[in-house]
């Protein structure tokens, strides 16, 4: 892969903002946790030089490969036509910016996300994904270790959090293994890890654009200010810290309680006063 890298003149930190994988292996290995199958219509994001990408279109019938950097776009499918010529029909490269496109944007509508996301976006890529597609049934990611654990994280810890909350607005979510920096070029600082989100078949509260915004406002303030409680942290969102504390009674919470030990139910009931 680096004699690919080279000859397209492209270097994964400073120009994508990811690292290549190189390890096929792994990338097997990541299809697998994933739950892949010859039905699900697959989009992967910055598939870079295409080593997951492999390994997806050996599982799925369809992958939809969305890739911001025009190079990689260009070079993705000949990559496939070369190493894996029987697959080179499963597969639609999309030239886009991950965090702009839309249904419009894709031939099919996705079931899975599977993707090596970009350690400094891959937060908000995977949100608005699974916001943008409800179609997605299952998401795995390949993120910053500490960002997987964030994701992750159980209300009460250090690391639970505003993306921990926002994850949890779509289904379950879980961390589904390390990933060691080796399988890099150039190889990373940090471990990677693997999360998964398994979205609700039948969701417990509403999914629309509004409701969900209306839920990541409440979650936002209450984190802005961690420290405090959440009469005091959720008072300009309410009005006042008095309404925000008839609201939060209203929700069956106490107003002496802090964001960190909410559960994303709980948010999603507050959200229901506001």
């Amino acid at each position: 892969m680096r004699e690919l890298a080279d000859r397209l003149g492209v270097r994964p930190t400073k120009q994508l903002g990811q690292n290549f994988v190189h390890d096929a292996n792994t990338m097997r290995r990541v299809v697998t946790t994933a739950g892949v199958t010859r039905d699900d219509v697959v989009m992967e994001v910055g598939p870079g030089l295409g080593s997951l990408t492999l390994a997806l279109l050996d599982m799925a019938d369809q992958v939809i490969a969305v890739e911001i950097d025009p190079v990689l776009a260009r070079a993705l499918p000949d990559t496939v036509a070369a190493r894996a010529p029987e697959l080179k029909n499963r597969l639609t490269v999309v030239p886009a910016d991950a965090m702009k496109v839309t249904a419009a944007d894709l031939p099919a509508a996705p079931t899975a996300l599977v993707a090596n996301l970009p350690y400094n976006v891959a937060v908000p890529v995977l949100l608005t994904l699974m916001a943008e597609f409800p179609t997605i049934r299952t998401a795995l990611v390949m993120v910053q270790l500490e960002v997987a654990d964030r994701l992750a994280a159980e209300p009460g810890g250090r690391i639970y959090g505003v993306p921990s909350v926002k994850a949890g607005f779509f289904g379950p979510v879980r961390r589904a293994g390390t990933v060691g920096r080796q399988i890099f070029w150039p190889v990373p600082k940090v471990e990677s890890g693997l999360v998964r989100i398994d979205r609700f078949e039948t969701s417990p509260w509403p999914q629309d654009d509004a409701f969900r915004k209306r839920v990541y406002a409440v979650v936002d303030a209450a984190f802005a200010q961690r420290r405090k409680t959440l009469r005091a942290a959720l008072a300009a969102w309410a009005g006042s810290p008095a309404e925000a504390e008839k609201r939060l009674l209203a929700a069956g919470i106490a107003p002496t309680a802090r964001g960190e030990t909410l559960d994303t139910a709980a948010f999603v009931r507050l959200a229901e006063q506001g």
